[in-house]
């Protein structure tokens, strides 16, 4: 019932940002039209914002929990274009709200987690730090997210998929070549 329960109100929260923007929306009046009571809302969660990043993390980083390889990272990275462009009207609303920093948490922990087993994958055999791999992952990760956020801003009109292929082109080699210069300083 819990589950059930949360998703409900996910789904609520949802439809009230196509209408409204964030911070329009109060607990009152979610509860109100999810048809639950206040109480039941703050048994789940701690307030809006809350619920906001539940979401981001149980409707899109499930998704990509299989892609975390070297050969699967970009379709795991258009699974992320894809879950933004799908949701698009919530993902703006977030964007160009106070809730924006879950967006942010979002993607981060998306496609860090996704190149830390890219890296992991590369790494194997070899004696990195993990202080090293982590800075790696960071590093493409913030480059990533900026190529992402430049999208939303843009209106996501580019196809995600000619983004990505552009990517591959990009970093071809890269996570190697990064992994083989940290081999020799650990």
């Amino acid at each position: 019932m819990s589950v059930m329960t949360k998703k409900a109100l996910a789904s609520t929260l949802k439809s009230m940002m196509e209408r409204s923007s964030l911070e329009k929306i109060t607990v009152k009046d979610l509860v109100a039209e999810c048809g639950v009571n206040r109480q039941t809302f703050y048994y789940h969660f701690q307030d809006i914002y809350d619920l906001l990043g539940w979401i981001y993390k149980t409707e899109a980083l499930d998704a990509i929990s299989n892609c975390r390889t070297y050969d699967t990272w970009q379709h795991g990275f258009l699974k992320i274009f894809n879950y933004v462009l799908d949701n698009k009207k919530f993902c703006l609303s977030t964007y160009r709200s106070m809730g924006r920093e879950h967006l942010d948490l979002f993607l981060h922990q998306a496609v860090f987690d996704l190149l830390m087993g890219v890296i992991e994958e590369v790494n194997a055999g070899k004696q990195v730090r993990s202080e090293d791999k982590k800075f790696i992952a960071n590093f493409y990760t913030f480059a990533f997210i900026g190529i992402m956020l430049e999208w939303i801003r843009n209106g996501m009109g580019e196809d995600p998929s000619l983004i990505i292929d552009r990517l591959s082109i990009l970093v071809e080699g890269d996570v190697e070549k990064a992994i083989s210069k940290y081999v020799h300083i650990s």
